[in-house]
């Protein structure tokens, strides 16, 4: 981080909007961390020291949620695509997972934040894996925000597990078929028991969910700031929360 921190100086930041600010607050954010390689390029930098300073982002986003009382904070860090990057740029993410947890996991767990990921672990090499069961086991009964990485981490492959789990239900006969709802899905997913996505936002301009959250995003509001993720501040933050708080959410009825 001090590489990023001497070539760019500290980032001026506008005071963070409190809780009273808001209308009306989203119950899940996701958020699609877009633009760390052309944010790196930009720069003229190595694609590692994209990502780093998009970390450093991401720091001050989950802060700020917990501070607004935000209940579901879920974030695309990698994703089951991922893997066919350069070894070099999937080497660097991978340090990146370590790197995050130690510099972060106790300030998380002290301020009551639970984590979660979502996805496969198994692949992780060893010391990523170990990393993230430790963080997901340490911070378990922790009773705050809801913190779901998403990491191996792809909708499709996420629907066809809770496909497979019901299907195993049903075989073994503690499920009947006819009894399937949306319940029954929506309780076999990563996020079960959380409430769905109320406002996605993908930051750098693309309009795309590319595999991410697609169940929990059925009636979600979309928001497409151009700015890349490494350059997402905390106003950028607030400003999007705002606009979800002007909108009216209809869910299928018509405008009252």
């Amino acid at each position: 981080m001090d590489i990023i921190k001497d070539l760019f100086g500290q980032k001026e930041k506008a005071p963070a909007l409190t809780k009273d600010a808001f209308e009306k607050l989203p119950r899940h954010v996701g958020i699609i961390m877009d633009g760390n390689g052309r944010w790196a390029k930009q720069h003229k930098l190595g694609v590692a020291l994209g990502h780093r300073q998009g970390v450093e982002s991401l720091r001050e986003i989950i802060r700020h949620t917990d501070d607004l009382g935000i209940g579901s904070l879920s974030i695309y860090a990698f994703s089951t695509e991922n893997w066919n990057r350069s070894p070099e740029e999937v080497g660097a993410l991978m340090q990146l997972i370590l790197e995050f947890f130690a510099s972060e996991i106790d300030e998380l767990d002290e301020k009551n934040v639970r984590i979660l990921i979502l996805g496969e672990k198994d692949v992780f090499p060893p010391r990523q894996r170990e990393t993230l069961i430790r963080a997901e086991e340490r911070t378990a009964d922790n009773t705050g925000l809801i913190l779901n990485i998403c990491l191996n981490y792809g909708s499709r492959a996420e629907l066809t597990r809770a496909a497979r789990l019901i299907a195993e239900d049903v075989a073994a006969g503690r499920l009947n078929a006819d009894e399937v709802t949306e319940k029954t899905i929506s309780d076999r997913l990563y996020t079960a028991g959380q409430p769905d996505v109320d406002l996605m936002i993908r930051t750098s301009g693309e309009m795309r969910l590319s595999n991410f959250l697609l169940w929990q995003c059925a009636y979600a509001e979309f928001l497409f700031p151009t700015v890349l993720w490494p350059d997402f501040t905390v106003a950028d933050y607030d400003e999007a929360l705002l606009a979800y708080g002007g909108r009216e959410r209809r869910f299928g009825g018509r405008l009252k």
